[in-house]
Parts: structure tokens; sequence; C-alpha cells
């Protein structure tokens, strides 16, 4: 991957995108790992995590993620999912951030040089091609190295550099032994179970 020494870059993290990726791939990310990573690449401005939450979510596995990002130099990002009973009578949950990521991105453009998305949405390919339009680089990160391949066409075409998450597993991937301590210990920033399991789907809100 390509950056410029000095230009100015946000990190767009779209939560529970980049952890059924990194799932895929068979590795969880060490988030103080991937902020030392991009600080070292070029002056990173902002870092921000997407992520939907239910209600009932305060104690789930997903909360000490979350407290520990918000502590440790990300931007956190959250809204209440929405609850509704589909046409069969089946309970289902929906949590979308991609308007809220969209116009953040939009809002700090002006500001920044190039964007890293952390997302294979391909509803984001638009967005992609304003920021363009504006000037800026965008980076896309997500990956091929899965069947099916986790990001989308377009959006990997449209992007000013694809960087394969697969790739950077030595970079920022969190170390198994420390994993596996973690999870058994049910310490602060780990957690067991996949934390967006508690019905949290991609559909548009």
């Amino acid at each position: 991957m390509h950056f410029y020494q000095g230009e100015r870059i946000a990190l767009f993290i779209d939560g529970a995108n980049l952890y059924a990726t990194s799932k895929a791939l068979g590795f969880d990310v060490d988030y103080k790992r991937l902020l030392a990573l991009f600080r070292q690449k070029a002056h990173l401005v902002r870092a921000l995590y997407y992520t939907a939450l239910s209600e009932d979510q305060e104690y789930s596995s997903i909360r000490p993620l979350i407290d520990w990002l918000d502590y440790n130099g990300f931007t956190m990002v959250t809204k209440p999912t929405k609850e509704f009973t589909d046409a069969s009578g089946r309970r289902k949950v929906k949590g979308n951030m991609d308007i809220e990521l969209a116009v953040d991105a939009m809002r700090l453009a002006d500001t920044l040089d190039h964007i890293v998305l952390f997302s294979g949405d391909g509803d984001f390919r638009c967005l992609v091609a304003a920021l363009q339009q504006k000037g800026r680089r965008v980076s896309v990160v997500s990956t091929l190295q899965t069947q099916p391949a986790m990001v989308a066409d377009e959006l990997r075409r449209q992007a000013d550099q694809f960087i394969d998450l697969a790739d950077l597993e030595q970079l920022i991937g969190r170390d198994a032994s420390a994993r596996g301590a973690r999870s058994s210990s049910g310490g602060r920033g780990g957690h067991r179970d996949n934390p967006y399991a508690d019905g949290v789907s991609q559909e548009e809100v």
C-alpha cells in the first residue's frame, strides 16, 4: 500500500463489515496495531469506527470492544438498531451506518488528503466517486481472498488504491496466544463471540 509522507489521512471503519471480513480470513484485528501502522504511513488525523447497537447490548460482547476503542484513539459513532417483524412473523433487527459514515466523510474531506475506507460494501462506490471529485484519494480495505470476495467489484474499481486485508494480517492481526488468554479471562478489549451476533444485519434501515 502506498501513502505519501505527511499527507493527512482518516480511517473510516464499517465495524460489522471489517469484523466479518477478518473472521472470513481467520484472524482478529488488533486495533492498537492498526492505528500504529497508519500513523507510521502518514499523518493520521482521525480514526472513526461505526457500529449499530441494540438497546439491550449494554453488557453484550461488543461493549468491551467499544469502550476500549473509545479510550484508545478511535472516534466511536453508534446509533440504536431498529427492530421489526417480517411478513413470516420472524423478529428482525436492522442496523446500518452507511449514511453516517458517508456524511462524516464528506464533512471531513476538506481537511484531508486521503480517505481510507474499511468496507467492501458496493453502496459506498458513489461516496468514493464524490470524494475523488473533491480531489481526495480514496483507499478501500477489504479482501478478494474469500469465496465469494468480501469486496464489491464496483467499489474496488472505483478506489484509487485497493488494500487486501489479508496482506495486513501480519501487521495488524492479534496474536493468537494473547487472544486465547484474553478470551479466557474476559479482559477489557476482548470479545469472545461474534459482537454482531445479536441480530444486527447490514440491511437498509
